[in-house]
């Protein structure tokens, strides 16, 4: 397996694209790294829809800016060319979103939905945001809250749109009072304008964890989530696009009992055959590290005690699991691939510089390939986004 990270991308902007030209070279710090006009990226989300990839990203313009500017771009060449940030009118809100808490983007065709939570009366607090796009992303519109009111710490959200063009989304929220949160969702039937009444998922998760979202190839809906007690991960299904939700299982049962925030939550694919493979995450002492799993064995199978955030992905006959890692050359981002359905792995491969911190990857697949993304903080520059590409 070769790796594009070790090839030299030069950002060339033009009036319609933001394109990338390469020549070969050998040094690993040369992968592309883009703000797509902001200053720092401070949280970013990547969709597919068909042959298109869609972006969310937030971060600060200038030096002087202390409200979070949020951005829309697409790329229909796999990440290579993207298209010119539009900016989405900062009017509607404060944005308070950060890596683990990010932006969050789906698409079906040209309706896109974006949530964020909000900036509210109390720091580091607030509700959802949503907006919709019927033009492929050319101008926004504010929707309602899918939360439907806007009191209290509504966060930790993900997104997506099924076959039918129904979009979903799951967040974190204690309207109750309860003083802990739980697991909400909603789904909107006309393209993000309107959201049916949210449903109440499970009573208590992690207070502090991503949540994710998948869609099988049998149209089924699932929802992979950080428990509360134990604080192991969690999915919860649906065959009736959102309607009921049933088959809770855990998914790695470490039996971690932990009373804190870990910000860790995992990653999830399914197949042609509607098995999942899953990268979790554990802080059990005895067992700590990154894993992953599917349902055909459901058995953990652990990658590295030392890495945190991950992703997972399915490409032809490979399984594809990325994540950040500390070690003493700063937090890196690393990959490593099985051609067995996770039985076995590869022996990872760094994918960024050492001496910076790079954090939170993410991975999609296109027919033949793959593009992974996460911020990466240079000595002395903001946070950019990077990119590689697998070959």
């Amino acid at each position: 397996m070769k790796i594009n990270a070790l090839v030299v991308f030069y950002l060339i902007l033009t009036a319609c694209t933001t394109s990338i030209s390469t020549t070969k070279k050998s040094d690993l710090s040369l992968y592309p790294k883009a703000s797509f006009g902001l200053l720092e990226i401070t949280s970013f989300d990547i969709y597919k829809d068909g042959e298109t990839l869609h972006t969310l990203i937030s971060g600060l313009k200038t030096e002087k800016d202390t409200i979070q500017t949020v951005s829309y771009l697409q790329s229909t060449d796999n990440g290579k060319n993207w298209s010119i940030p539009v900016e989405i009118p900062m009017s509607l809100s404060e944005v308070l979103a950060s890596r683990g808490n990010d932006v969050q983007i789906a698409a079906k065709g040209e309706n896109l939905v974006a949530i964020w939570q909000a900036q509210g009366g109390i720091p580091n607090s607030g509700a959802l945001m949503s907006v919709y796009s019927h033009d492929a992303g050319k101008t926004w519109l504010v929707g309602k809250n899918p939360a439907i009111d806007n009191f209290g710490d509504q966060s930790h959200i993900d997104l997506i749109a099924d076959n039918k063009g129904i979009f979903h989304t799951v967040w974190l929220a204690d309207p109750e009072e309860n003083g802990y949160q739980s697991l909400r969702y909603a789904r909107s039937i006309d393209n993000g304008e309107n959201w049916k009444t949210p449903i109440k998922l499970d009573d208590s998760s992690c207070s502090c964890c991503w949540n994710t979202l998948a869609v099988s190839q049998n149209d089924e809906l699932h929802v992979l989530y950080r428990d509360m007690n134990p604080r192991d991960m969690t999915m919860l299904s649906s065959s009736d696009n959102g309607i009921t939700w049933k088959n809770k299982r855990t998914v790695g049962e470490f039996n971690w009992h932990f009373d804190g925030c870990p910000h860790v939550g995992g990653g999830i694919a399914f197949d042609e055959k509607n098995d999942f493979y899953a990268s979790i995450w554990t802080g059990e002492s005895s067992k700590s590290g990154l894993y992953t799993m599917n349902s055909i064995t459901q058995r953990p199978i652990k990658i590295n005690k030392n890495a945190t955030h991950s992703d997972i992905a399915l490409l032809e006959n490979r399984v594809v699991v990325v994540w950040d890692e500390m070690s003493k050359d700063g937090t890196g981002i690393f990959l490593a691939e099985s051609m067995d359905k996770g039985a076995t792995w590869t022996v990872s491969h760094r994918l960024s510089a050492n001496g910076v911190n790079s954090t939170h990857p993410r991975i999609v697949t296109t027919e033949n390939n793959a593009l992974i993304l996460w911020t990466e903080k240079q000595p002395k520059h903001p946070n950019q986004l990077a990119m590689t590409w697998l070959d």
